[in-house]
C-alpha cells in the first residue's frame, strides 16, 4: 500500500510485539518508495527496505522481494496484501523463495478468476490470517484448502500516549455545547463517506437538529471533491471538519464524544479498537467482523449498511443518554484488553510462524 492506514498499523503494531516477545526474531519491512508507509517508518527503529512500484506489477519490486530473500536468509514471508501478494507470486518465477503466510484484512471476497484464484491457492502460501470470521468465512470459499485458514483479530497497543497536541475543538472553533462526533476513515470506497454525509443531512436538514458537530480525519483521494461538494450543496459545512491525514490520529479519539462508522465493506477496523482503548461509545455498521466485537445494545450500537436516517436515529438516541454511553465505553475496554490486545496478536501470529517452520506443534531446529 501507498498510503498509511489499519493495515499499515497493524504492521507497525505486529514488528513492534514481535521484537518484545522475542528479540531474537528480525523482521525487515518491503515497502514502497516514498509512500506513505515509507515515510512513516524509515526512520524508525525497524529495518525498513523499498523498492520502485510504479504499476502493480513492477518487476523491480518482484526483483526486490528474490534479491532480499537471499541477502537476509529469510526464513518466511508475511504478506499483507493483494497487490503484495501478486508481486510475491511474480517473486516465484524468479527464483526460489521461503515459504509465505498472508494476512487478509478485509471482507472482500476473493473473485472468480483463474489468476486470482490461483495466486491465492499458490503452493507456497502456508497460513492464510484472517482478521474476522467473517473474513474466513467468505474467504473458505475459494480456498482449496480450507486448513490453511485461521482468524487472528488485530488489536490495539496499549502502549499509548493519552493526549494529541491538537485540540479539535479549539483548532476548528467547535462550541462546548456541541456533542463532537469523530471518524477516522481515508477517503476510499469502503468507508462510504456518502452515508455519512447523508446522516449528518438527515440530521441538520430534515430533523433540524444542530446539537452535533461532525469530524473527519483521513486521507483524502480522487473522491474526497465530490464528498466536499456534497457536503457545500447541502449546506453542511458548519457542521462539519475534514482534516485529511493527520500523523497519530488516534490520540486524537478521547476528544470525540461519540466514535461513528459508515463501512460499506470492512475487516475489522482498527478506529473501533482504538474507541474502545479510549472509552469512547461506538456507533458502527454491522459490515464484515464488526458484529464479531460489538454486540448490539451490549456494548455499542450497529447498524445495516446504507442506513443513514438509522444511523442518524442511533447517534441521537446515544447522546441523549449519558449512561448508556458510559457502559458502552467501559464494556467495551473491558472486552479489548481481554481478548483484542495487539500482543495476543502477535503471540498467535508467532505460533503460528512456528507452526509453518517447524511443524504442527512449533517446535524442532
Amino acid at each position: 500500500m501507498k498510503n498509511w492506514g489499519g493495515g499499515e498499523n497493524h504492521i507497525e503494531n505486529l514488528c513492534s510485539e514481535l521484537n518484545e516477545i522475542d528479540p531474537e526474531i528480525e523482521n525487515t519491512i518491503l515497502c514502497v518508495r516514498n509512500s506513505a508507509f515509507h515515510k512513516k517508518i524509515k526512520n524508525s527503529r525497524f529495518q525498513v527496505e523499498s523498492a520502485p512500484l510504479t504499476i502493480k506489477m513492477d518487476l523491480r519490486y518482484a526483483g526486490k522481494i528474490l534479491s532480499l530473500s537471499k541477502k537476509q536468509k529469510i526464513d518466511l514471508i508475511h504478506i499483507h496484501d493483494s497487490t503484495a501478494l501478486t508481486l510475491a507470486i511474480m517473486a516465484t518465477k524468479l527464483g526460489k523463495l521461503p515459504p509465505y503466510v498472508l494476512s487478509k484484512k478485509t471482507s472482500f471476497p476473493i473473485k472468480d478468476r483463474g489468476r486470482t484464484l490461483y495466486k491465492y491457492n499458490h503452493e507456497n502460501i502456508k497460513r492464510i490470517f484472517c482478521v474476522s470470521k467473517e473474513t474466513q468465512r467468505i474467504t473458505s470459499e475459494k480456498i482449496e484448502d480450507p486448513s490453511k485458514l485461521t482468524t487472528i483479530y488485530h488489536g490495539t497497543s496499549l502502549d499509548k500516549k493519552n493526549k494529541h497536541s491538537l485540540d479539535l475543538r479549539e483548532e476548528f472553533k467547535i462550541p462546548g455545547s456541541k456533542v463532537l462526533v469523530g471518524t477516522i476513515a481515508n477517503h476510499i470506497r469502503a468507508k462510504n463517506l456518502n452515508t455519512w454525509i447523508e446522516m449528518i443531512d438527515y440530521l441538520v436538514n430534515r430533523k433540524k437538529i444542530n446539537d452535533f458537530h461532525f469530524v473527519l480525519i483521513g486521507s483524502h483521494t480522487n473522491r474526497t471533491p465530490a464528498y466536499k461538494d456534497k457536503l457545500k450543496k447541502l449546506g453542511l459545512l458548519k457542521q462539519v471538519s475534514i482534516t485529511g491525514f493527520i500523523e497519530n490520529a488516534s490520540a486524537l479519539i478521547p476528544q470525540f464524544d461519540i466514535s461513528i462508522l459508515t463501512s460499506q465493506s470492512e475487516g475489522v477496523p482498527q478506529f473501533i479498537f482504538e474507541s474502545f482503548y479510549y472509552k469512547v461509545p461506538v456507533v458502527s455498521t454491522n459490515v464484515g467482523g464488526i458484529p464479531e466485537i460489538i454486540e448490539y445494545d451490549i456494548n455499542g450500537m450497529l447498524t445495516n449498511p446504507h442506513e443513514p436516517q438509522s444511523l442518524a436515529d442511533k447517534l441521537i438516541a446515544l447522546s441523549q443518554d449519558k449512561v448508556l454511553r458510559n457502559k458502552f465505553a467501559e464494556r467495551s475496554y473491558k472486552k479489548l484488553i481481554e481478548n483484542f490486545t495487539t500482543r495476543k496478536m502477535a503471540e498467535q501470529t508467532l505460533a503460528e510462524y512456528k507452526k509453518v517452520l517447524y511443524g504442527t506443534n512449533g517446535t524442532g531446529n
